[in-house]
């Protein structure tokens, strides 16, 4: 411990504001990697659940929580150890979590039942929580103040670019292997970045509070009973259950934001809540990706049940919105650093409002281009939203507070998809018909919503509210 201090002092002195290079450079490229193999454990395991279902003997229903342990894993861990990395150190959290998460994946490869993939997809799933909740922590401290924003859009960047080749790179690699080489590639990946992330990643504050257990309980069962009470409502699952896990919710989530209020570091941050910047940014983010998961989840419906595109033809229709993402991310990355995030985050999510507007009102018989330039435009206004939105967060929290505004990044970013998919199942089951155009004037909503959010900082005082 006094060593750590020792270093952390040391580097502080040194290097006040980021890190140096090349040290920068591979803590960069371990941020990055290290997020890439988690996004895509959560993506390219989708394509293969049929085959894994088959090799199992498992039903494609049972099948289905290879997915859902792994994201409601995630779920449950991100505020949790988001609090831990402010009191232990957020590289000690990112590297525990990489060294669990790499120990599970290679379990993923080698288990030859149902019972044993989903226990790993569980463990795996707080490994990558470990991960994912501290990553936006890191870099802010691992980038200089006026490169904050470029930090974080080349984080985006990553996201979005392993999101969207996720599904390619799975079907690349179950054309030549069986599907645990799904897991097993990421295991060599995950030693590398530990490796690395071991010599390169920055010494950080610390927070002098204890861990408290109480809330992180909490916390798990408040999110873990509103994921699947959330699910259930889209899934036709008993009514009666569903209501319990909700009145669950609402009980638990009363304790726990009771709890907060009388914590000086609550785990929840309630405190960052406070701060009407901070609030709206997470508001924006949910809603938005809301209308983002909305559009995942339904369009292939739409392009294979409706206009009859193959999938590879779907994957690359689809692949038209993380691909403008990945472009823009570095030039919004710039202006991010310039400009407040209400004035771009605003013209970002009028633009993907606009974008699903037009998407709501293609003809009857499109063509390519007629859908990808509209999933242009919607990938370029959520590039415009997610990194200034991002940073603003980040930026908005004391130094001593940034693990708790990481964590609720990763919450809010996962509240969203989750009510997204939810939204879909709903629309599913009021109206089985996909090519009505409903679903994408939902997300429309959502994103209008999102924009006027976004919107409503721009009207706090500048003095309180970072750019």
């Amino acid at each position: 411990m006094q060593k750590d201090t020792g270093i952390l002092q040391a580097d502080q002195k040194k290097y006040p504001d980021g890190l140096p290079l090349p040290q920068r450079h591979w803590a960069t490229f371990t941020l990055g990697l290290a997020v890439a193999i988690a996004v895509l454990e959560s993506t390219t395991v989708n394509v293969a659940l049929p085959i894994i279902a088959r090799d199992l003997g498992a039903t494609p229903a049972s099948s289905v929580w290879i997915v859902n342990s792994y994201q409601l894993a995630v779920m449950m861990g991100l505020l949790p150890f988001a609090s831990l990395g402010e009191i232990i150190g957020y590289r000690r959290v990112f590297n525990i979590g990489l060294v669990v998460f790499t120990l599970a994946t290679f379990v993923c490869a080698i288990a030859d039942s149902l019972s044993l993939l989903i226990a790993a997809r569980v463990v795996q799933g707080l490994g990558g929580a470990g991960i994912m909740s501290v990553v936006a922590a890191l870099v802010r401290f691992t980038q200089p103040r006026h490169r904050l924003g470029r930090g974080i859009a080349m984080n985006a960047l990553v996201t979005g670019g392993a999101a969207a080749s996720g599904p390619t790179i799975a079907g690349a690699i179950l054309l030549v292997a069986d599907w645990p080489w799904l897991f097993a590639l990421n295991v060599p990946l995950g030693l590398v970045a530990l490796v690395i992330g071991i010599k390169t990643l920055p010494h950080t504050p610390r927070s002098p509070h204890r861990f408290d257990i109480i809330s992180a309980l909490l916390s798990a069962l408040t999110f873990g009973f509103l994921i699947t009470g959330l699910d259930g409502l889209g899934s036709n699952e008993n009514p009666s259950l569903v209501l319990l896990k909700l009145a669950l919710t609402g009980l638990l989530g009363y304790v726990l934001i009771r709890r907060q209020l009388s914590l000086p570091a609550p785990l929840l941050p309630v405190d960052l809540l406070r701060i009407p910047v901070f609030a709206l940014s997470i508001g924006t983010s949910v809603c938005a990706f809301a209308a983002s998961m909305v559009v995942f989840v339904s369009f292939p419906f739409y392009l294979q049940d409706v206009l009859h595109r193959t999938p590879v033809e779907t994957g690359l229709l689809i692949t038209a919105w993380p691909f403008m993402l990945m472009v823009a991310a570095p030039f919004v990355g710039h202006l991010a650093d310039r400009y407040p995030a209400g004035v771009l985050g605003s013209i970002g999510l009028l633009l993907l409002t606009l974008g699903l507007s037009l998407l709501a009102l293609l003809p009857t018989d499109p063509g390519d281009i007629d859908i990808a330039w509209r999933m242009g435009i919607c990938g370029l206004g959520f590039a415009l939203f997610q990194s200034p939105n991002n940073r603003v967060l980040i930026n908005t929290a004391p130094e001593n507070r940034t693990g708790g505004a990481s964590g609720m990044l990763g919450t809010a970013r996962l509240l969203g998809q989750t009510l997204g998919a939810v939204t879909v199942a709903l629309i599913f089951n009021i109206d089985t018909t996909t090519g009505n155009g409903v679903p994408f004037i939902v997300a429309a909503g959502f994103a209008a919503i999102a924009a006027g959010l976004s919107g409503l900082r721009l009207m706090t005082q500048a003095s309180n509210s970072p750019r």
